[in-house]
């Protein structure tokens, strides 16, 4: 049976190094601009007709216009919507890099710490950037508890801050611990079918086919927490609360 996690393995394809530093485009770069393709493509197609009876390509992209519109309105409040072109870019991004990799073959980018943990923390500057554009200096007083004793403070403003620190971290294990832990499922499960031959094999396969329908599920709602919790990252930025 082959090794289940050698689907995340990166290789170059067009190997490119300058100086010291490796800049190969690789799998995960074709992956991460067929994802980028996709979601462009989908919206400027969607968009191109303005139909006021919207057909079914253009019904979907408003389908999800009002999906991650609701969510930022939500979360974040009515003021967060000028974000939105932001917030909408990233739920985008990452649902086709999760749904791209579920097709045999492909490369799912988002099963990388690396890839997560840059976006979570582009999250984290730009909401910390908001903060301060914002409120200035008074930006620093969220990590003050309200209505908190003085004397508790020096105790309670190190774990705020120690807390919102924390936040690109868990944002990013999030997303990459649920993308790899079920491709890694998959992958043991076809290899079950495989090794099982035709007679045996059937179980493994019914688990692997359910397993996909899982991982479609799985795919938009670890967008949809993801994006969730941008928003309401970008609550705390704008309303200090």
């Amino acid at each position: 049976m082959a090794n289940p996690l050698e689907q995340f393995v990166i290789e170059p394809i067009v190997p490119i190094t300058v100086g010291p530093f490796d800049l190969s485009f690789t799998n995960s770069s074709l992956w991460m601009a067929a994802a980028v393709a996709c979601s462009y493509g989908l919206v400027m197609a969607g968009t191109r007709q303005r139909a006021l009876v919207p057909g079914r390509l253009q019904a979907l992209v408003e389908l999800a216009y009002e999906f991650v519109a609701g969510m930022v309105r939500e979360n974040a409040g009515r003021e967060g919507m000028r974000y939105f072109p932001w917030i909408f870019t990233l739920f985008m991004l990452i649902l086709f890099g999760n749904l791209l990799g579920i097709i045999p073959g492909a490369f799912t980018f988002t099963s990388h710490i690396i890839v997560t943990f840059t976006l979570a923390l582009g999250v984290f500057v730009g909401t910390t950037l908001v903060g301060f554009a914002l409120h200035g200096w008074r930006f620093l007083t969220f990590f003050v508890p309200p209505g908190a004793p003085k004397i508790m403070l020096p105790l309670l403003v190190p774990i705020e801050i120690l807390s919102y620190c924390f936040r690109p971290v868990s944002l990013s294990i999030r997303l990459f611990v649920n993308m790899m832990a079920g491709h890694t499922m998959l992958k043991i499960f076809i290899g079950f079918a495989i090794a099982l031959g035709l007679f045996f094999g059937w179980l493994p396969f019914v688990i692997t086919v359910a397993l996909d329908g899982f991982e479609i599920v799985v795919a938009f709602l670890q967008a949809y927490i993801f994006t969730v919790l941008t928003c309401l990252y970008l609550h705390d930025a704008i309303h200090l609360h």
